[in-house]
């Protein structure tokens, strides 16, 4: 078979098992079995594939219609630029995670330009909930001066956040900590930005999700609570003390949480700066800061 007729063949399969936009997927898979770039198939659509090539993609392409995610199988993703490695350990980084990080790279850039009066040493940012490490690494590359802490409760996810800093040459200036909420910081570090991706699915609408989330994503990164704002109820108590005068905590947050989130935050003696819109327009990142 030809490269044109296993894309066909292998999206009508994907079309029948509910997988969305199954000729793109099927392309990408196909360019991974090839290790070339997806575009470079449509100038080979003629060429034949070996036998060893089409039972590579056969097998990809099955677990992809069981719903694995195509960034588990193919074991990266793109965020920010940013080549992260992903597995099930983690959170498949989302496009609208992006917005977070780059929210945080320019606040952090700012304070460095700031002629008047910028930090005193580095720039120190937190982001917790780390996972793959993608918001903490995109931080570290975008600002250089910065100095980058990445909590997480999860020891296999800190592996890899390791290995991905390490991928991007920042690991000198991340530091990983494992825990549950920020006890696990060192008493008297202060933070210039705080950001967060936090668990914010009311744990009622789990098993309503996408397979591939549901099935395939760890519980523990998509689990928000009962109302899906628990995390978020930590950072707000938990965060003033390692907040330096001037910071600014950043948070993504999920449709239609906004609004309980302000009120939220304010119950908390923050004043919230700003809600964000993503390239959707819903709101999706809260800027706050304390009085």
């Amino acid at each position: 078979m030809t490269v044109l007729e296993v894309i066909q063949r292998s999206a009508e399969f994907l079309a029948r098992k509910g997988v969305d936009s199954p000729r793109l997927q099927a392309e990408l898979l196909l360019a991974h079995v090839l290790k070339v770039p997806r575009l470079q198939l449509y100038l080979n659509f003629e060429r034949p594939l070996t036998p060893a090539e089409i039972e590579a993609l056969r097998q990809l392409v099955r677990r992809r219609g069981q719903r694995e995610p195509l960034q588990q199988i193919t074991g990266w993703t793109s965020f920010c630029g940013l080549e992260i490695a992903v597995n099930r350990q983690v959170l498949v980084p989302r496009p609208e995670t992006e917005l977070l990080a780059e929210r945080g790279w320019q606040f952090l850039r700012q304070l460095v330009g700031q002629a008047a009066a910028p930090p005193a040493g580095p720039p120190m940012a937190l982001d917790f909930g780390t996972g793959s490490g993608c918001v903490a690494i995109a931080l570290a590359v975008n600002c250089p001066p910065a100095q980058v802490y990445g909590v997480e409760v999860s020891a296999a996810a800190l592996a890899l956040a390791r290995q991905n800093a390490a991928r991007h040459g920042v690991a000198g200036r991340l530091r990983f900590l494992q825990g549950e909420g920020l006890a696990v910081l060192p008493g008297d570090l202060r933070f210039h930005l705080m950001v967060s991706n936090p668990p914010y699915i009311p744990s009622g609408e789990l098993d309503g999700l996408q397979p591939e989330v549901r099935d395939y994503e760890p519980r523990q990164a998509l689990d928000g609570g009962a109302d899906g704002l628990a995390y978020y109820r930590q950072l707000a108590a938990e965060a003033p003390p390692f907040l330096q005068r001037g910071g600014r905590l950043m948070v993504e947050l999920g449709d239609g949480q906004a609004e309980r989130l302000r009120a939220l935050f304010a119950s908390q003696k923050w004043i919230v700066e700003a809600v964000e819109d993503d390239y959707t327009q819903r709101a999706r990142i809260l800027v706050a800061r304390r009085e």
